[in-house]
């Protein structure tokens, strides 16, 4: 297979080794859990909002738009999956090689939009949920949300199984909750039987259907999918590559029925409840759960509702924040900290959530839950094309390429979701057209907009079939190897060492001494971090920092008898701040450090100092652990 010299989700990418050897069950556990967490995005609050609305309104006749979603979701994340498993590339990757830079920035707008789309859905979700359960007012509830910044760190700090651990089980809170449900519903298994077969009843349930689509086959999934699987790690021989194929098909088929199991429960629950009762036009999540008590005569079913409601929401919201650091990474070689990224991705989301609760009040929330949907399925068409264009190429996938059915399955799907997203364009367009005559905005920005992305549409659908793959290599996001003079390092004459006065200091010592020998000339310091030193300064007299003072004395004078030319320097309050000024007042060449040993949590809580520090210095920095 080709080669590569970028890897998606470095963190965690090819933490699982998959041994030859192993047994069929051994495998099998091994590499699953990509798709589940793939599936949390095809059961979201996004879902449960086009889900209840299909059910109430039009009872079980849109059941066969669900299980045609979810084969069209079984058969492009296979093709996912399979672009990530043959090739080591994400979806964002091979776009960032196949087409010219302009084209990648309009598709990672987009894709960054269907992102900010599903977490939107997702905060939404789970504010309505923390309002069912708790009774918190849904404003506080979309505020709460923004500060779960830090679960999707604190999991990713012990590996990728305990994520995808996390998330299974709340996947399985999900299933057993709508399981109750359904046997509280008691649902008319003939009617169930009828809503598989095909039928759009008026233009209301095509809005819906496409939301439908929108909220199952997400475009962040097939991202997601393609950069999760190469967290496997096995021979990179055929054998091994269509055996890694085989148990992510397997993985893919149970994760993918099981969302299909919860979305169809969600539907035929709300056709059960609301439609059959007379209830049509229940789009509300809230009002769904408020309804639920009275017409199924249980106070458990309500509650298990908001349960699961949460459980999809924080789950979804794990999986978008992956997705937007694979597409950021991908298309524009550009990578932040995950906690920037997921605070900017809330931010997007939760801004337009803020705005419609305070002027449309709660009950806008399910318009623009709907809404989201749509502008996931809009997006559908920009991610599923070049996905079908990278695992048809001959010459990247050999042997691996799809089969001609396969292909045309593929472009069948792609066809509907296109051309049901044109009808529901052109129509939503001339139904502005006829409402505002005349309106500015619509025919100078909407209109244009709307051009320009056809014509990308096309560009991307029809110019790898015209012009040979560049086979452009995807540049590390820190640069490429160079070539370089082992003679050319300079030995430092001035060298800085921060000691802390504990057992570090034993290995600190020794690894500076070592970088310049006796020829250098050392400075030792120490940061005096007491209450008086953060509130005085350099003013401090307290006793810690007189002991501290003291045994940097001891430390020069010891190193002088063995030869060594040092001086001392104390610093007071924060050491981000102070061992950076303290380097340079004294021209430091190198800085030794010892790494204080915590990571994840209490980075947040104690503070990083060698992040902080080594962005305020240009000069070379040794940690010491």
């Amino acid at each position: 297979m080709e080669s590569f010299n970028s890897s998606s989700l470095s963190e965690v990418h090819g933490t699982v080794h998959i041994k030859p050897g192993m047994s069929f069950k051994k495998k099998l556990l091994a590499f699953i859990g990509p798709a589940y967490m793939v599936s949390v995005g095809y059961m979201d609050p996004g879902n449960w909002a086009t889900d209840i609305a299909g059910g109430s309104q039009f009872g079980y006749k849109l059941i066969w738009v669900l299980l045609m979603s979810n084969l069209m979701a079984l058969l492009l994340q296979g093709l996912s999956a399979r672009l990530g498993v043959v090739r080591g590339r994400d979806l964002a990757q091979a776009s960032r090689e196949l087409y010219p830079k302009y084209i990648n920035y309009y598709l990672y707008i987009l894709a960054e939009i269907a992102i900010a789309a599903c977490d939107l859905a997702e905060v939404l979700g789970m504010a309505i949920g923390l309002k069912l359960l708790f009774n918190i007012p849904l404003l506080w509830g979309v505020v709460i949300c923004a500060f779960d910044t830090f679960l999707l760190l604190f999991l990713l700090h012990y590996g990728i199984r305990k994520m995808e651990a996390f998330i299974i089980s709340l996947v399985a809170m999900i299933g057993l909750a709508f399981i109750a449900q359904m046997f509280m519903a008691n649902p008319s298994v003939t009617e169930i039987a009828g809503g598989f077969i095909p039928s759009l009843p008026n233009s209301a349930a095509l809005y819906i259907a496409i939301g439908i689509i929108g909220a199952t086959v997400m475009p962040h999934n097939l991202y997601l999918h393609s950069a999760l699987v190469q967290t496997r790690k096995f021979e990179r021989t055929p054998s091994e590559i269509r055996t890694a194929l085989r148990f992510n098909f397997i993985d893919s088929g149970i994760a993918l029925n099981m969302a299909f199991f919860v979305n169809a429960a969600i539907l035929i629950l709300a056709a059960s409840v609301f439609h059959s009762n007379g209830k049509y036009d229940v789009a509300d999540i809230m009002d769904a759960h408020r309804l639920l008590e009275p017409l199924l005569g249980s106070k458990l079913a309500p509650a298990l509702f908001a349960i699961a409601l949460i459980c999809a929401g924080q789950s979804s919201t794990i999986t978008g924040t992956l997705a937007g650091q694979i597409v950021m990474e991908g298309y524009l070689n550009l990578r932040i900290a995950p906690w920037i990224r997921r605070i900017i991705t809330r931010f997007v989301a939760i801004t337009p959530a803020l705005i419609t609760i305070h002027y449309m009040g709660e009950e806008g929330t399910g318009k623009l839950l709907i809404l989201s949907q749509v502008i996931l399925s809009l997006q559908l068409g920009f991610a599923v094309i070049p996905l079908i264009h990278f695992v048809s190429d001959q010459e990247k996938m050999k042997e691996f390429v799809i089969p001609r059915y396969v292909q045309f399955a593929s472009w069948l799907c792609a066809a509907i979701i296109v051309g049901l997203n044109i009808k529901l364009v052109v129509d939503q367009i001339n139904d502005w057209l006829t409402e505002y005559p005349g309106n500015s905005m619509i025919q100078f920005v909407v209109i244009p907009l709307t051009i320009l992305s056809g014509v990308i549409l096309l560009y991307i659908t029809f110019m790898p079939l015209f012009v040979s793959s560049p086979g452009r290599k995807i540049a590390i996001p820190h640069g490429d190897f160079l070539s370089f003079d082992e003679n050319a390092a300079k030995v430092p004459s001035r060298i800085a060492i921060a000691l802390d006065f504990t057992k570090t200091d034993e290995e600190v010592l020794p690894q500076a001494l070592h970088q310049g020998g006796k020829q250098a000339t050392y400075m030792l310091m120490h940061i005096s971090e007491t209450a008086a030193a953060l509130l005085l300064g350099r003013e401090t007299r307290d006793y810690e920092s007189q002991l501290d003072r003291e045994n940097l004395k001891k430390y020069k004078e010891y190193l002088e008898k063995l030869g060594y030319t040092c001086e001392v320097k104390m610093g007071y309050g924060s050491p981000r701040k102070e061992i950076p000024r303290l380097t340079k007042d004294f021209n430091a060449e190198l800085l030794v450090m010892g790494a204080h040993g915590h990571k994840a949590l209490k980075d947040i809580i104690l503070g990083s100092t060698i992040d902080a520090v080594r962005h305020k210095l240009n000069i070379p920095i040794l940690v010491v652990r």
